[in-house]
């Protein structure tokens, strides 16, 4: 069976690539940030007869550690043109190709790639109490075994010393890959700001989009909303809201640890109440 499910994507992606140049490419990309509700909002998302999800799978990670591939190569991920225009004459409004990338935020590459490749292209940004995002990401790596520590305390220690000449190796061999910048860094991918700041000259704050996921569990429907609204796309409908790729923590991030983190986070937090246009959630 998984030899047969290997052989039909491969078949897939050989005619997306025969195809590729009928094929729509994004106008709008969800960059992140990772643990942060990017699956459960790409799923709601998916479900709005304009907004057209890549064909194969949701994050193509063509801008980050594919970029070696070529432009052909992303546009095979996508639907045919004639279909998004079937479907914008039977809905009333331009269809819009999308994915989600999560890896897109962080990555000191992606966001010029992007710009590059994509002009006019939107990004939505979701942002998520960091501390529950450092305890969140060291769960979800650990259990992929992308991790070998199994104490998150010993994992934050060690962020530093593994992320070492990371940023500086990515911009100096392009299509290289850096196992800890994409996997280790828990502290260092919950400080948005930064990373947002590193956005801002490429695309401008009109075509950024940046979400608190605990207002979008909270309150699904404004938050959809607003995103409905960010891309112009006709509102039919609320489509069902589900929380995917939840992972429970395995025991409880000790009080001091978490304090720690509180003050580490605390000046990035702050500059983050521009782009979302209130306080975060998590300093209220």
């Amino acid at each position: 069976m998984k030899t047969m499910k290997r052989s039909a994507l491969s078949l897939s992606r050989s005619a997306g690539r025969f195809t590729a140049g009928a094929r729509v490419l994004p106008s709008f990309l969800i960059v992140g940030a990772q643990r942060c509700g990017t699956t459960s909002l790409y799923r709601a998302l998916a479900q709005h007869p304009l907004l057209l999800k890549p064909v194969l799978h949701k994050g193509v990670h063509y801008f980050d550690v594919a970029y070696d591939r070529g432009l052909r190569w992303y546009r095979a991920h996508f639907p045919l043109q004639a279909g998004a225009a079937l479907l914008g004459r039977r809905h009333g409004g331009a269809a819009q190709a999308y994915e989600s990338s999560p890896y897109y935020l962080f990555h000191p590459l992606a966001g010029e790639r992007i710009a590059a490749t994509l002009p006019g292209v939107k990004l939505v940004v979701l942002v998520r109490d960091p501390v529950e995002r450092a305890c969140s990401a060291h769960a979800h790596e650990l259990a992929r075994g992308f991790e070998t520590e199994s104490h998150l305390e010993t994992a934050l220690e060690l962020e530093e010393q593994r992320l070492a000449g990371a940023d500086e190796l990515l911009r100096a061999l392009p299509y290289a890959s850096h196992h800890s910048h994409r996997h280790h860094a828990y502290v260092t991918r919950g400080r948005y700001a930064d990373q947002l700041d590193r956005l801002e000259p490429l695309f401008g704050c009109d075509r950024i989009l940046v979400l608190d996921s605990h207002r979008f569990f909270a309150h699904p429907e404004a938050v959809y909303d607003r995103v409905l609204e960010f891309l112009g796309v006709p509102h039919l409908g609320y489509p069902v809201f589900e929380r995917h790729n939840g992972r429970a923590l395995p025991r409880p991030v000790p009080a001091a640890l978490e304090r720690s983190l509180r003050e580490r986070f605390e000046p990035d937090d702050a500059r983050l109440a521009r782009w979302l246009g209130e306080e975060p959630s998590w300093r209220r």
